[in-house]
């Protein structure tokens, strides 16, 4: 189908249901093995694995149509860079559009549906998303991170999201190469209770720097990776958040667990969160602080993302 205008979704739905974990899910599964360049960005080339990766978004898919709301899918680019495609011997390939056009024939797949279906191109950082002290200089992420922005922009990706963002440097780097393509784009950030990036930016800092280095500036900003609980308190924090930045932070990919990344990228087992528990903390954030994209990260999966639609729904009918 033709590309869904984002900004115009935004307008038309007071809320919308993102999905939620697939390469952690992925990874859970212990069937199949993620690839150590590309992660699950290659799934679609091998039958086993593509149909894990396809039973994973109807899931989600599933639930989105089933409580009547929008949502918001992923492709499966998080690692595409042209860098890490040439290293797991994939040249010449075209990944990322390879990935958008798999998913948007899922989506068209569910019939009238599909127009409330609206289709992020998926990017992040270089290097570990939880080490900012690998982060790239802003004018460096410029140059890397434009190849795979056009690559998903030509591919009629809705828009282009660049997640799991932990320093400011790159992140500023990530938006002006989005910027270029012309497509509307969100960043989402890792972000600790204290109101700041991983880095140690206050996020009404960075918000400000961005927005005022990239043009376009982002359409919205997002938080994911991030527990519901880490994420109100950073957007309530007295000092390091702002008015400002609860305007311009629309969403919440959360975890399960609250660990820092630090803990998380320590803890050998999974944490898991009640998914009614899951589905109050996180579906309580649109009228705490008007939300508007609500999904999950790490620790989630369809039990989880269902409790949320009820509660997303419940509040619709409400209103």
């Amino acid at each position: 189908m033709s590309p869904i205008s984002f900004t115009k979704f935004l307008e038309d739905y007071p809320c919308i249901l993102g999905e939620g974990a697939v390469i952690e899910r992925l990874r859970r599964s212990g069937d199949l093995e993620l690839d150590p360049y590309l992660v699950n960005s290659a799934f679609i080339y091998e039958d086993a694995q593509r149909a894990a990766l396809e039973s994973i978004c109807r899931q989600y898919l599933d639930i989105g149509r089933e409580f009547g709301l929008p949502l918001l899918m992923s492709s499966a680019t998080w690692r595409a860079s042209r860098e890490r495609i040439d290293a797991a011997g994939y040249s010449g390939v075209d990944v990322n559009g390879d990935n958008v056009r798999f998913l948007d024939a899922l989506r068209e797949s569910y019939g009238g549906y599909a127009a409330k279906v609206v289709i992020c191109g998926l990017m992040s950082c270089r290097g570990d998303a939880y080490l900012p002290t690998e982060a790239l200089a802003a004018d460096e992420a410029h140059e890397f991170h434009a190849w795979q922005a056009g690559k998903l922009a030509e591919a009629g990706v809705d828009f282009l999201l660049a997640a799991t963002l932990p320093a400011l440097s790159e992140a500023t780097g990530i938006a002006l190469a989005l910027a270029d393509t012309g497509k509307p784009y969100v960043l989402s950030f890792v972000v600790r209770p204290g109101g700041t990036l991983l880095d140690g930016t206050p996020l009404k800092d960075a918000i400000v720097a961005i927005d005022a280095a990239a043009t376009p500036r982002p359409l919205a900003y997002m938080i994911n990776c991030t527990h519901a609980s880490f994420a109100r308190a950073a957007l309530q924090h007295e000092v390091n958040s702002s008015l400002l930045v609860r305007q311009r932070i629309i969403g919440l990919f959360a975890n399960t667990a609250a660990l820092s990344p630090e803990d998380l990228n320590d803890s050998s087992n999974l944490v898991e969160e009640d998914p009614a528990s899951f589905g109050l903390s996180v579906g309580w954030l649109r009228r705490e602080l008007g939300m508007k994209i609500l999904g999950g990260c790490c620790g989630t999966d369809d039990r989880h993302i269902r409790s949320l639609a009820a509660q997303l729904a419940a509040g619709a009918e409400e209103k």
